[in-house]
């Protein structure tokens, strides 16, 4: 191929990138100009159709939540919807269906990013449990390291978000990266305007490990691996793949660990949960790890059980590609 032939091409690839851009800017706007009242029942109903035209992951999920909810009702965590789900077809169906919808808002959560990140709707997420609330961030202050586990649930971008409010501190997080440099850049300086230090995936450990010494909170997301093989735990009674990244700078650090996650309870309503996660005192460096892994584990399945339908990993291979 000539020179000439490769060149428009280039061009034309080269044009792909802020064309996406400048069509999530656009349509973040459009979502900006509509109430969550309205927006969140319209990507529900999305997720039907979303659902129907989608068989091979509509099976992913459906295989995924049998699991979640049967695990669930077997050790006594299931609410009424997901006990249902467990021992009935057509109410796991509905509980499919939903997470579909789950899977869309989403996407519009993060397309109105700054609107979840203002003052007032960060001050709307109440705790469940407020003594809970007040011993994870009461006492965090500049110099005492933190950390702050989130998971791909409810309203994914928000916990860091809501964190950041209730500590009025610094708190850094990796951002996975996207294969279009363009759209990554966009995603990145959304998230830094809302006040978050957002830094690349790639790279992270050194630059959390440094925060952590410098007294500062970090952030991450470990309910699936994002980079890497991650290791395999036991997760609703299976084998699956987590990142051991948490569990090496909870160890190396001795800061505080504590899983945050924020549910959706209404369009454009959420509530926290807060649960710490203790690193073991005694054994040797490896057993100490594989503890906070599986204490970790334990608290990501007390969460989902609040709502599944609301956990994004249903739509990956969660057990499958620990089985690889």
């Amino acid at each position: 191929m000539t020179a000439d032939d490769g060149r428009p091409r280039a061009r034309a690839a080269s044009l792909i990138g802020p064309l996406r851009v400048a069509l999530l800017r656009a349509m973040a706007g459009i979502a900006g100009l509509i109430p969550d009242r309205v927006l969140h029942p319209l990507a529900q109903r999305a997720g039907v159709v979303l659902y129907l035209a989608q068989p091979r992951r509509r099976r992913l999920v459906r295989d995924n939540l049998q699991r979640v909810c049967s695990y669930l009702a077997a050790q006594g965590l299931a609410n009424e919807a997901t006990a249902a789900a467990a021992r009935d077809r057509r109410a796991l169906e509905r509980l499919v269906r939903a997470a579909f919808g789950h899977y869309l808002r989403g996407y519009l959560e993060g397309a109105t990013l700054a609107r979840h990140a203002s003052p007032a709707a960060l001050a709307g997420i109440a705790p469940d449990d407020e003594v809970v609330a007040q011993a994870a961030f009461g006492p965090a202050e500049e110099g005492h390291p933190l950390i702050l586990i989130g998971m791909h649930f409810g309203g994914i971008e928000i916990p860091a978000l809501w964190s950041t409010h209730r500590l009025s501190l610094h708190v850094t997080a990796p951002m996975e990266t996207v294969g279009d440099a363009a759209a990554q850049d966009y995603f990145a300086r959304t998230r830094q305007a809302t006040g978050l230090n957002i830094i690349p995936l790639e790279g992270a450990a050194p630059i959390l490990r440094d925060e952590l010494a410098a007294g500062h909170v970090v952030a991450l997301v470990a309910d699936r691996p994002l980079a890497g093989s991650g290791t395999s735990i036991e997760l609703f009674g299976a084998p699956a793949r987590l990142p051991l990244g948490p569990a090496v700078l909870a160890l190396e650090s001795g800061a505080p660990t504590w899983l945050v996650t924020v549910r959706r309870i209404g369009p454009g309503e959420y509530r926290g949960r807060l649960e710490q996660i203790e690193m073991p005192a005694n054994g040797t460096r490896r057993e100490r790890l594989s503890a906070f892994m599986a204490l970790q584990a334990r608290a990501f399945e007390r969460a989902v059980a609040e709502a599944p339908e609301q956990w994004w990993t249903l739509f990956f291979p969660i057990w499958r590609e620990a089985e690889k």
